[in-house]
């Protein structure tokens, strides 16, 4: 029936009813801050290409995840820079690693913060390559057990969940037995699912762990951006494998994957808005082209619309400080008023 019988305006009239009617809304309940782990005390160094972003110490990193939870925010996605690398990757699974240390120390300080642990070793090999390096190709059987390995210090140190990131067929199953075989049968895995071979991470790599590679690039193990159908095929094999949570990477560029992953599998779905995708705002936000925090929330709004659970963004603490300040609910819900406010800025 159209017009004038319906009139959509009818329900945008007012606050009330547009508030009554809003499908979807933002809540920091819903974000994970990434967090980078260094060596050392006291450290606390702004990431160049991640402003508002930093290399923080574990006493830092804490200080840092506390804060974090006092906005809302109930959960951090940890990565670590080492001290040294080398060929076997031996400090991703070192009792004593950076990551390692990083998590007993929130386990103890903060013990209600949810600390998920990247399971790679990209950060920790020379090459910069997610695993073993054979023939010039990433050799996927012998890079399984080193994920296993990393996977179970992980459990070990006390990790709440773990992310595996290397995109190696057959990893989550072997991480869930590797798991289960040492009694941490509870311990949810978030796959890295769909994780597309993107430029958008070179800021994270570059900067953010310090982990450029050698050589090559990581297109033999990470998707081609122009598939999509090979992404339902992955998300699927890896909940046939035992993940508990599957995340699509990057996040803006790729709704498409996010919302039919939502509607064909309906499992907890995460996605992972990226360096790149902070960076270009955190960019024209820097000069003047953009509204930092009403694209900001207009950015994560869609990825809540296209059927994201789960957040994984740089903008974390910025966007709970927004919603706490706009709404003064102290956790940080969209409400209507503050949607309108950040969209007719950028109109």
């Amino acid at each position: 029936m159209a017009f004038p019988a319906q009139r959509l305006r009818r329900l945008r009239q007012n606050e009330g009813i547009r508030g009554l009617v809003r499908e979807n809304e933002l809540s920091a309940n819903k974000f994970i801050l990434p967090l980078f782990a260094v060596p050392g005390s006291g450290i606390r160094k702004e990431i160049a290409a991640l402003p508002g972003n930093y290399h923080l110490s574990v006493d830092e990193l804490v200080h840092e995840a506390c804060a974090a939870k006092d906005l809302g925010i109930p959960a951090v996605l940890l990565f670590g820079l080492p001290e040294s690398k080398n060929d076997e990757a031996s400090g991703a699974y070192d009792p004593k690693g950076i990551v390692q240390r990083a998590v007993r120390a929130l386990k103890r300080s903060c013990p209600d913060v949810v600390v998920i642990t990247d399971v790679c070793a990209c950060e920790y090999t020379t090459t910069g390559h997610c695993g073993f390096i054979k023939d010039g190709y990433l050799d996927n059987d012998s890079s399984l057990e080193l994920l296993t390995k990393i996977t179970v210090s992980h459990a070990e140190a006390g990790s709440d969940i773990v992310a595996p990131a290397a995109m190696l067929d057959g990893q989550i199953a072997a991480m869930r037995a590797a798991l289960d075989g040492r009694g941490f049968k509870n311990l949810p895995i978030m796959a890295y699912a769909a994780k597309y071979s993107s430029k958008l991470y070179d800021p994270f790599f570059k900067e953010g762990t310090n982990s450029t590679l050698a050589f090559g690039d990581k297109r033999t193990h990470q998707m081609d951006y122009s598939n999509a159908d090979e992404a339902m095929r992955e998300i699927a094999l890896d909940i046939e494998e035992g993940a508990d949570i599957v995340m699509v990477k990057p996040a803006l560029f790729y709704l498409d994957i996010v919302a039919r992953a939502k509607r064909e599998f309906h499992m907890p779905l995460a996605v992972y808005n990226v360096s790149g995708e902070y960076a270009m705002i955190d960019a024209a936000a820097r000069m003047g082209r953009l509204n930092r925090d009403s694209i900001m929330l207009e950015a994560l709004t869609s990825m809540k619309r296209a059927g994201a659970d789960l957040i994984i963004t740089y903008f974390a603490k910025r966007a709970a400080e927004v919603l706490e300040r706009k709404t003064g609910s102290g956790y940080g819900h969209v409400e209507a008023e503050v949607l309108e406010e950040a969209l007719a800025k950028v109109r």
